[in-house]
């Protein structure tokens, strides 16, 4: 029914582990395969190709669905429907930034010192062209093909480049001037796709089964026993996300517990619960969250 393609390269690796997660493993006879597929009835065609290109071909309609970041699509201009973030990234789950960098020791403290003529590099040139313009900023924007923050101050002036957490910026000795866009990795559809009813309903599956991965990475369920004269002081210390669920074990005496919890501090969550009384307690990894 649908064909899917997803990211190659920096986010390749995250994304496979995600798919797999959603119990909608991604199988190829080789990592370098382009060519995979996902042994769901919902998705009959899979391909891995590089990100830059999965807004566009999804505009044109050459795969229904697709995961690739906000800024391939801002990047672009297409014209694609998104059904949401997907907070993952290579190394966090924190989003990417767009950014305008420049040697620490540039005079230059805002977009609006640049002057005429900078030369800039950049794998963003048509975003970046825009936000100068934006500025009123006349520059020589150079495309780059990567290791983009290593032409600085050589080649080019400045950079506009992509960040997650700063440290090759830092390690190159580069300061960020601005941020152009936080760009998280979406799912996105091609629009004549997303109208059809039977193909959206399919594309909402995928989105759920990929959302409630997400959201249980960091999380365990506790379950435990508990006598009644100690339920109190149980749950005064037991987190959950809305409220624990508390059933009445045969025998009236004891109750049986179960809250899903952040798996940091479950170290020192599980001994204090020991200490106010619980016991039998289970620690049980979740794959899915749905709400």
């Amino acid at each position: 029914m649908l064909s899917l393609v997803l990211p190659k390269g920096s986010l390749e690796k995250a994304t496979m582990q995600l798919f797999d997660a959603a119990d909608l493993t991604v199988r190829r006879a080789s990592d370098r395969d382009y060519r995979a597929s996902i042994d769901d009835p919902r998705i009959d065609r899979v391909r891995v190709l590089r990100p830059q290109e999965i807004p566009t071909y999804l505009e044109q309609g050459l795969f229904d669905l697709g995961i690739t970041g906000r800024d391939w699509i801002t990047e672009t201009d297409s014209d694609v429907v998104s059904l949401g973030e997907l907070q993952y990234s290579k190394a966090t789950s924190n989003p990417v930034r767009v950014i305008m960098a420049v040697p620490e020791d540039a005079p230059w403290q805002s977009v609006s010192d640049l002057p005429e003529g900078v030369r800039i590099s950049t794998e963003f040139p048509a975003m970046t062209k825009r936000f100068l313009d934006k500025h009123g900023v006349k520059a020589k924007v150079v495309p780059s093909y990567g290791a983009t923050e290593a032409k600085v101050p050589d080649i080019v002036d400045a950079i506009v480049d992509l960040t997650e957490t700063g440290s090759s910026l830092r390690k190159n000795g580069l300061r960020i001037l601005d941020t152009l866009l936080t760009s998280y990795t979406e799912l996105v559809a091609n629009r004549e796709a997303y109208e059809d009813a039977e193909k959206r309903a399919a594309m909402e599956d995928v989105s759920l089964l990929l959302q409630g991965a997400i959201r249980a990475r960091g999380n365990v369920l506790l379950k435990l026993n508990v006598a009644q004269a100690d339920l109190r002081k149980v749950l005064d210390i037991m987190p959950s996300m809305s409220s624990p669920t508390v059933t009445s074990l045969a025998g009236g005496d004891s109750s049986a517990v179960e809250s899903v919890v952040a798996k940091r501090g479950v170290n020192t969550l599980i001994p204090a619960l020991k200490a106010a009384g619980a016991h039998d307690i289970l620690e049980i990894p979740i794959s899915k969250i749905v709400d």
